[in-house]
């Protein structure tokens, strides 16, 4: 499959099976991430694998966007090692970082026959205080992902896009 065909196929899971991801292909997965660039290489990405019974409750607690999946990636970056602008104060690269690190993922994971889901409906102070992390670490997303059930299907809205002349300006 060519990259074109993967990413017009890839759609939001949002109903997942109980069958766990193998091991080596979520090493595959997690390798597309370690391989993402970011801005000046600085690698600010820190990326939480969970899958504890425990761990999935908390996140289950801080958002509905959970889908039972068997697995979720929790995609942070960190404030002290993310590019700064020198041309302006406050712009920084960490979310964008973060996304295209997200991105990588999912399409690698995609190409394994996995789904996953992009979700940002969820506070980031509380998934960083319910997982305890540093003042420094910031997370972006959650990424639910796994097998999809039988019954998955893509959202109504999957093959909607806008035309390219709505989104592309020719300066």
């Amino acid at each position: 499959m060519d990259f074109m065909e993967l990413a017009k196929n890839r759609y939001s899971i949002r109903n997942f099976s109980e069958k766990v991801i193998e091991k080596d292909k979520l090493a595959k997965i997690l390798e597309a991430g370690q391989i993402a660039p970011t801005a000046g290489n600085y690698q600010p990405q820190k990326v939480y694998v969970v899958q504890s019974e425990e761990g999935l409750e908390k996140l289950r607690s801080l958002t509905k966007c959970h889908y039972d999946a068997p697995t979720v990636l929790i995609i942070a970056y960190d404030k002290s090692k993310d590019w700064k602008n020198p041309n302006e104060e406050g712009v920084h690269s960490g979310e964008q970082d973060a996304s295209i690190v997200a991105t990588h993922m999912m399409l690698e994971a995609w190409e394994l026959g996995i789904g996953s889901c992009w979700v940002n409906f969820f506070s980031p102070s509380q998934v960083a205080e319910e997982f305890g992390f540093p003042e420094n670490i910031t997370p972006v997303l959650i990424l639910p992902i796994g097998y999809a059930a039988a019954e998955a299907t893509p959202a109504s809205w999957h093959e909607q896009s806008k035309e390219l002349c709505e989104i592309v300006e020719y300066l």
